[in-house]
């Protein structure tokens, strides 16, 4: 006989759900039991939703059994009227019972070995828990939905308009971008060659191989791209938190996968075991230099192609605002597409901090370990150096998520611009302090160094109080930790933060990043080569400031200007 789990003195105030047939959930600490007298089709979701309770209240009823009602006992016949008060379907002294059935066996399947009878007066605290649980998914599964069909209707809506047109440009317009797009690599040749080991003058031109093949070799350019993939398989490994991006024109937030950290100790312990079995690659890093920085500047102008092909084809929605002027050459080089993806894989997330930020850091290392192997112990400076420039890119993929509301992310496309800067420009020219001391070692004092570190470390400390300020008040500018940080309100609902280190100046974090730029050159003496990267940053970060200040005159208007008053200073307090 199959079990019966009775359910005595029902009382329908206890009902579940009083619109489905007196649908009851029968609880005690190690049964669920689901009591109903019909079972008609709008209550078949309540029963689907009892299988579910029933495995996590540790009742798993055999493939194939059902829950159904012993029509012995919810027969009316055999049941006098109810005194006023009681249930009319669960009559006085026994009321309808369950039991699970298993077709196609010849013994039935019994919820226990023994009769449980339990009590409504007192719901069991761990089935409270469960249907707590179940309500809280239901919500999340109804949000997700809603979300689905939101980017489905946003991206219908955005593939039947036409793509915005992009009336500004930067940079000098299309002639502007023809020139930085030929200019950038001759000025990587230019620099790199110019500080040598035999020499290290601004002042004289380098020379320049007869035949330019010599900088390409095969065998470099199947280690950048075995470098390339290293990193790929690395930014795949489901490690790391998955972060929502900015919300996009569609209204869509794209997800990212936050493992730069992950990948950047991974890197470091790969380096480390190939120099302990003395892999030959960590020599042919040093020897194939150039001819490695040839392959990412080549590769950077493939992809950039690449890119651009890809991205005629993308809904109105994924345009880059300033990226669709309809010239081949500006949107070339701003980029078209704001965030190209190959199925989940974002191509300009991965390129903005993993192939050429860990990149840089392995080139360092490489050469302290060749300043080693040469001299016997670390020189001072050159170690120096490498500490400053590999906290500084630990600290960037640390918090990796922080770029999701920088300029480049959500405005600027993805095109040659940013893939040439990040694959070949930082990688190559960021490590130049270090390749110079790795030649020239300046012999500094040790209270000069002392004095190049506390300056480093002043740089970082506004740099990163700066950067966790800002990010803080982006993710919620009410939050108790930032309540004594003055702020402005604007018509878009946003608030612009005129507290802390950003009442100082408008761009504090900058203020950080020219210091240890300049921490990092003053290890190198006098020669003025190895000031190329602080003078570059600074003309990069000035003109990034103007950028982004006129984005946010458009976008906050009046709230803008009087953010303006309220911090006049840009970068350099009282300075400029």
């Amino acid at each position: 006989m199959p079990k019966r789990v009775d359910w005595p003195n029902a009382d329908p105030a206890n009902d579940v759900n009083h619109q489905c047939c007196s649908l009851f959930i029968i609880t005690s600490d190690t049964t669920c039991v689901l009591l109903t007298t019909q079972q008609p089709p709008r209550c078949q979701h309540q029963l689907e939703r009892l299988s579910r309770l029933l495995q996590r209240a540790g009742v798993n009823p055999a493939a194939g059994a059902e829950v159904v009602v012993d029509p012995q006992e919810s027969h009316p016949a055999q049941h006098p009227s109810p005194p006023p008060g009681q249930s009319p379907s669960h009559p006085q002294g026994r009321s309808p019972s369950l039991r699970l059935e298993h077709h196609g066996h010849e013994k039935e399947q019994l919820l226990s070995k023994k009769e449980i009878v339990v009590t409504p007066t007192r719901q069991s605290t761990r089935i409270a828990d469960i249907v707590d649980h179940e309500k809280k998914v239901s919500l999340r599964s109804a949000e997700q939905l809603k979300t689905e069909v939101r980017n489905n209707m946003a991206d219908r809506k955005e593939k039947a308009k036409p793509a915005p047109k992009t009336r500004e440009t930067e940079f000098g317009g299309p002639v502007g971008a023809l020139f930085i797009t030929l200019s950038l690599p001759l000025v990587m040749y230019y620099i790199n060659l110019a500080c040598t080991k035999a020499k290290c003058s601004i002042l004289e031109l380098p020379k320049m191989p007869k035949n330019p093949w010599i900088l390409f070799d095969m065998e470099a350019t199947l280690l950048f791209f075995g470098w390339l993939a290293f990193q790929a398989v690395l930014a795949l490994v489901p490690i790391g938190r998955v972060v929502d991006g900015q919300p996009l024109q569609s209204g869509k937030r794209l997800k990212y996968r936050c493992n730069g950290f992950f990948a950047f100790v991974a890197s470091v312990i790969a380096f480390g075991i190939c120099v302990y079995f003395n892999v030959p690659l960590v020599k042919m890093v040093h020897a194939k230099f150039y001819r490695i920085m040839t392959s990412a500047i080549l590769f950077s102008f493939i992809l950039s192609i690449f890119l651009y092909i890809k991205e005629r084809a993308v809904a109105a929605s994924q345009l880059a605002p300033g990226g669709n002027t309809g010239n081949a050459l500006y949107d070339f080089f701003i980029g078209h597409e704001l965030n190209p993806r190959i199925g989940s894989f974002d191509l300009k997330f991965f390129c903005e901090l993993r192939p050429g930020l860990i990149g840089w850091v392995i080139l360092n290392f490489v050469f302290v370990l060749k300043a080693y192997q040469d001299t016997g112990a670390f020189p001072p400076a050159l170690t120096l150096v490498v500490a400053f420039q590999t906290l500084y890119v630990g600290d960037a993929l640390w918090f990796e998520d922080a770029i999701l509301t920088t300029m480049d992310i959500i405005h600027d496309g993805f095109g040659f611009m940013l893939a040439f800067g990040d694959l070949a420009w930082v990688p190559f020219l960021y490590c130049l302090q270090p390749r110079f001391l790795l030649d020239n070692d300046p012999k500094l004092a040790w209270y000069s160094l002392a004095g190049i570190a506390l300056l480093n470390v002043f740089g970082y400390m506004i740099f990163r109080r700066a950067n966790s300020q800002k990010n803080d008040f982006r993710k919620n500018p009410f939050h108790p930790s930032l309540a004594d940080l003055e702020s402005i309100p604007t018509s878009s609902g946003k608030r612009l933060l005129v507290g802390g280190l950003w009442g100082m100046c408008r761009k504090p974090n900058y203020l950080g990043d020219l210091m240890m730029a300049l921490a990092w050159s003053l290890p190198c003496g006098l020669t003025l080569i190895p000031y190329f990267y602080p003078v570059y940053f600074a003309v990069l970060l000035v003109h990034r400031e103007r950028r982004d200040g006129a984005q946010c005159q458009k976008k906050y208007g009046s709230s803008w200007n009087r953010y303006c008053e309220r911090v006049p200073y840009r970068i350099i307090p009282y300075v400029y």
